[in-house]
């Protein structure tokens, strides 16, 4: 085939191709006027998007600078210990730094094996740092309003709202009757003109509910987004202090700022030094198997 055919036939294929596309494609080398070797065109890309690298768990593709696949869910950087983030120097069956096994502990409360100092289970904290982190952390003034507004809301949970006016009216009957046996029982000892302390009802008609369920969940929000993990330089230390950032007693999920991905807490995310924060867990939100 001559010189005036090959190129005849680069002319048809840039027609059909994208014009930076095909420039890739079909750059001839000047010594003898061949077209380039796939191989540098995928390396060209390859230098252009994120770079990737493989778990040497499972052969997975996975982003640099990950020290978790999400793909085989196992901590993949051998170097760094998982429970603290020091390094280690080779094949130590325990962190010189920290005395945890490199193969990962069980949490005693749920029997679940962990590659991290929380379990990621139950979130309870498994190591020494773990739990002073948690200490520490709960004993913010952050922290405390966060939780409180969670209690709150647990509390309101348990509540069981009137539905009906029927029910409504049996509350007020109910109500009406303790005040007057109370009345009744206070003239007997001869009080006059007896004061009966309100008790206000731990029922609440569905309106209510609504109202005051939006209202604390507004508030649970705005104070999760303004404790939200920023980024840092370890992804050990910035998974350990999300985790001990977790209010207590509620249904929540981890969303990343890796891939605004959501996951049942930072110990499923390949990246968590990349920030997050924690968010309400809704009928709707689906999450990633961690």
């Amino acid at each position: 085939m001559d010189d005036n055919n090959i190129q005849t036939d680069i002319n048809e294929l840039e027609q059909t191709l994208p014009k930076t596309l095909s420039k890739q494609l079909f750059q001839t080398m000047d010594s003898d006027n061949e077209m380039m070797p796939f191989e540098s065109i995928g390396q060209m890309q390859y230098q252009q998007a994120d770079a990737m690298t493989i778990c040497p768990n499972c052969g997975a593709t996975m982003s640099q600078g990950s020290d978790f696949c999400e793909a085989c869910k196992h901590y993949v950087k051998y170097d760094t210990c998982s429970f603290c983030g020091a390094q280690l120097q080779g094949d130590e069956a325990y962190c010189p730094e920290c005395g945890n096994p490199r193969g990962g502990v069980v949490c005693p409360r749920c029997n679940t094996m962990n590659d991290f100092a929380f379990c990621k289970q139950c979130g309870m904290p498994l190591t020494d740092e773990a739990k002073r982190l948690l200490h520490q952390v709960r004993q913010t003034p952050e922290y405390m309003e966060m939780q409180k507004i969670a209690d709150k809301l647990c509390e309101l949970d348990k509540a069981v709202p009137m539905t009906s006016e029927i029910e409504v009216m049996h509350e007020k009957a109910n109500q009406a009757l303790r005040d007057r046996v109370l009345k009744l029982l206070a003239e007997d000892r001869g009080e006059t003109n007896p004061v009966i302390p309100e008790i206000k009802s731990k029922r609440i008609t569905q309106e209510d509910y609504k109202e005051n369920k939006k209202t604390l969940t507004d508030q649970l929000m705005e104070a999760l987004d303004a404790l939200k993990t920023q980024p840092m330089e370890k992804p050990v230390e910035a998974r350990n202090y999300a985790m001990a950032m977790k209010p207590a007693g509620l249904r929540l999920a981890w969303k990343c700022n890796y891939k605004n991905a959501i996951h049942s807490s930072p110990c499923g995310c390949a990246k968590p030094h990349l920030g997050g924060k924690w968010i309400i867990l809704g009928q709707n939100t689906k999450t990633t198997k961690d």
